[in-house]
């Protein structure tokens, strides 16, 4: 099986969108204007390639982000930084073989350089035993728990990320104030976010 986890391109989306719409009670469905604003808007939007054919998808979102997620809403009135994990998505045939943890792995080393804290939210009502084992052994842990709107109710999950202070101390105020210019290290283009409201203006 052959695997890369690369930044989502345009032509994917329609994939994406099947994909999370066919994914099962744990995701909410999206419709295509909705998954547009969150490609325009995402710190993180990768897609695992798996023998040509994509066959996952993760995206994260930092506190500047212009999103109404009520979860992503519960962190951003509650921590100053943080990358928010907004959803994760394995097709089916692709469920059980560690795609999740190698995603979790590649998210958290795209967040460990850019903020103290990894979050996000796994369902309690209905509850999600998978999701809740997985992210507890991840390092996570529960900040607090809330109902939607639609009468589900979620755990919200904080990951502290141990290298971050090294990093900021290091890099981020020190010298440069940036990370070094290498690829793994570059952002991702935004078409909402900061980086592109400082070249509108």
């Amino acid at each position: 099986m052959a695997l890369a986890i690369r930044d989502v391109r345009e032509h994917d989306l329609d994939s994406v969108l099947a994909l999370n719409n066919a994914a099962g009670p744990g995701i909410l469905p999206i419709d295509t204007a909705r998954l547009r604003r969150l490609h325009d808007e995402a710190a993180y939007f990768r897609v695992a390639e798996v023998d040509g054919h994509i066959g996952g998808f993760l995206i994260a979102l930092t506190p500047d982000a212009d999103y109404d997620s009520p979860n992503f809403a519960w962190f951003r009135a509650r921590m100053p930084d943080f990358v928010y994990i907004d959803r994760i998505v394995v097709a089916r045939p692709y469920r059980g073989h560690g795609l999740g943890r190698v995603f979790y792995a590649d998210v958290q080393g795209f967040a460990e350089v850019r903020s103290p804290v990894l979050t996000c939210e796994v369902f309690l009502d209905p509850r999600d035993d998978v999701s809740v084992l997985f992210h507890g052994t991840y390092g996570f842990r529960e900040e607090g728990q809330q109902t939607l709107p639609n009468g589900h109710r979620v755990s919200l999950l904080a990951k502290e990320l141990c290298s971050y202070p090294w990093v900021r101390d290091t890099y981020l105020e020190a010298g440069t104030r940036q990370l070094p210019a290498q690829p793994w290290l570059a952002a991702r283009p935004r078409r909402h976010g900061p980086q592109a409201r400082a070249a509108a203006s």
